[in-house]
């Protein structure tokens, strides 16, 4: 699939407070700092547009109950940089080395702060994995006749919503009722400068990468997600859920985490 035929494959879809992930890790007296056991590296969790870092709180719960330490980046989801920046910050609060993961948009704030020397892996959740020069919106410029249209708003002074009525069938079909509607009514406002920052060096090409697909995802189309995981040079799995499956099936999410991490230990140890 060449570069134009994924934009048309694309359709729309986006998505520091620190926590101690390892029930035997200790912190520094509250400044945020994690100490870690085992070897085994942090968990940075990046959330996508529309959302905050909240939506991470079932994977988080899994992978502290596994001994992991976890961090989970409130990026303000208003330009790239910025966003980049505050996963920067929290990586470099962490002692030895970070796995990242991203959720939609969040994986192209992990492209890019993926190059800290800290970063030994890179995990994609039903995300955008982007080369160099491209961003979101340039790979959902033109999306394919017949594919699902995300029922995203006209920009308000620079800022992008999704429609309430629609959020949950586009974007969390299979979470709980009551839990999507508060996700449609507590949107976090998605800049524009998010949406068109451009990667500039995708650090997938250096870094080893992770990619769960979700099958029901009507957000970014599932035939796209296995472009960008192929290209990405990916270890793979898929699993059915809709684009908020980090929210309603976190025991999968969570599986390939650890399997990213497993992996890293593994290489280090050589």
């Amino acid at each position: 699939m060449t570069k134009q035929a994924l934009a048309v494959a694309l359709a729309l879809g986006t998505q520091a407070a620190q926590v101690s992930g390892q029930p035997s890790a200790t912190s520094d007296g509250g400044n945020g700092r994690n100490t870690r056991s085992e070897g085994r590296p942090t968990i940075v969790l990046v959330h996508g547009g529309f959302v905050d870092g909240s939506g991470w709180e079932g994977v988080y719960q899994i992978l502290r109950k596994d001994g992991y330490n976890v961090a989970i980046v409130q990026n303000p989801t208003i330009s790239l940089a910025g966003d980049v920046a505050a996963t920067r910050d929290v990586i470099a609060q962490q002692t030895g080395s970070v796995i990242l993961v991203g959720h939609s948009y969040g994986g192209v704030v992990i492209t890019e702060a993926g190059n800290d020397p800290k970063v030994v892996g890179l995990v994609y959740i039903a995300a955008f994995a982007p080369d160099n020069g491209e961003s979101v919106g340039s790979l959902i410029k033109n999306p394919a006749p017949g594919a699902p249209v995300p029922p995203i708003l006209p920009p308000r002074d620079g800022f992008l919503f999704l429609d309430k009525a629609k959020f949950a069938a586009a974007f969390a079909a299979d979470v709980e009722a009551k839990q999507a509607q508060f996700m449609a009514e507590s949107q976090v406002p998605w800049g524009l400068d998010a949406l068109n920052g451009a990667v500039t060096q995708a650090s997938w090409k250096q870094k080893p990468s992770w990619y769960l697909v979700a099958t029901d995802d009507k957000m970014i189309p599932p035939d796209a997600q296995r472009f960008m995981s192929k290209r990405a040079g990916a270890q793979v799995a898929e699993t059915a859920g809709s684009h908020a499956l980090y929210v309603s099936r976190p025991g999968p999410v969570a599986s390939i985490i650890k399997k990213a991490a497993a992996a890293t230990m593994a290489t280090a140890s050589r």
